[in-house]
């Protein structure tokens, strides 16, 4: 790519921060007008259409996020960088912006993201810091999300051989507060990344949008320990919909903390007892490890023509979701025009983006 200007660096941040564009709207909106700045002049009309008033993000308040990034030692790692990760980038919902500190090669490396419980057991935490030992010494990154229990063993025990820690909060904020010393550490050592703008405490709606980019960076997740519907069980789920492996430890039927592993494994995750069961289901036939990358081009290409009128699909939506290809076949219109309406609708707030590619009315 070349070089952002100061301009269209500020303008693309600014997109990302006015209301109800996401991941999905802000790619293409920049594939259908070129630029961010040219995308935030059409904004209020679009939303319009949609539906509704609209304003954009303040300036005002987009200048005191990048002084807050400078001022915590960090940087805005844009879509199309050199080195945005590529395993992110495969995902339809990849963050087009992110702030870090640390080593951003890192995520060009082979990695394995380890989740598991917060209240984990002893026996767990220990298996936890094994795990993401033997695994940075066999040149693995380990990736987690920095909460208590599993993920800080995870972080501790891979800290010299390389970890990515995901926080839910702004670059700047430490969540939990005792792991403040250790944040600091994989910021210095490691590489430290954040979806959040600088100053946001985390919320309870943070930590899925956190779950997925911690999927999204790993070739697999490993998870040690988990109780049924958990944040764990959600990072799970989204890497086997990613088409990463998802490598579970078994435990006991009689501890609840076990259940979501043994479910894992019971639905066809692979069972593990050890690091090198996991560097096995991970090696290729030519002993090398595998990255499971493959062509981007539905991320951040796409083949669709939002140059034109957008379709009439306002009858079919409900507050069900429903898959895009769906209302593509049921409304007879290009895939272009329904998206472009989606847009506008999503624009406008009413409007509800699911995974999987589905959406819902607001």
């Amino acid at each position: 790519m070349t070089a952002l200007s100061q301009e269209e660096a500020f303008a693309r941040i600014r997109l990302l921060r006015s209301p109800n564009v996401g991941p999905v709207s802000y790619r293409q909106l920049l594939r259908r007008f070129g630029t961010a700045a040219d995308a935030l002049a059409a904004l209020p009309d679009l939303a319009g259409r949609g539906g509704s008033g609209y304003r954009v993000a303040d300036e005002a308040r987009v200048a005191q996020e990048i002084q807050a990034v400078r001022a915590a030692g960090a940087r805005y790692l844009f879509h199309d960088s050199a080195d945005y990760p590529a395993l992110l980038a495969e995902l339809e919902s990849a963050p087009p912006i992110l702030t870090l500190r640390g080593d951003a090669a890192l995520a060009a490396r082979p990695s394995v993201a380890i989740v598991g419980a917060r209240n984990a057991s002893a026996a767990a935490v220990k298996l936890a810091r094994m795990f993401a030992g033997d695994l940075a010494e066999a040149g693995y990154v380990v990736v987690s999300g920095l909460a208590r229990g599993i993920d800080g063993a995870a972080h501790q025990a891979s800290l010299t051989g390389g970890t990515i820690g995901v926080i839910a909060s702004g670059i700047d904020v430490s969540y939990p507060p005792e792991h403040a010393e250790l944040q600091e550490a994989i910021a210095t050592q490691g590489l430290l990344l954040a979806e959040q703008p600088p100053g946001t405490e985390p919320l309870a709606r943070h930590f899925p949008s956190r779950n997925r980019i911690i999927a999204g960076l790993a070739t697999a997740t490993l998870v040690v320990e988990a109780a049924p519907k958990s944040g764990s069980l959600i990072t799970a789920r989204l890497a086997a919909e990613a088409g990463r492996e998802v490598l579970a430890v078994p435990g006991s039927p009689l501890d609840s903390r076990s259940q979501g592993c043994n479910q894992l494994i019971r639905d066809g995750a692979t069972l593990v007892q050890s690091a090198a069961d996991v560097i096995e289901a991970l090696t290729g036939f030519d002993g090398q490890p595998r990255h499971h990358l493959r062509e981007v081009a539905a991320g951040w290409g796409g083949a669709e023509d939002l140059d034109q009128d957008p379709a009439d699909i306002a009858g079919l939506l409900t507050t069900a979701p429903v898959a895009v290809d769906e209302l593509v076949r049921q409304s007879g219109a290009s895939a272009g025009a329904v998206q472009l309406a989606l847009l506008e609708l999503e624009l406008a707030g009413a409007l509800v983006r699911h995974a999987g590619g589905r959406v819902s009315r607001a």
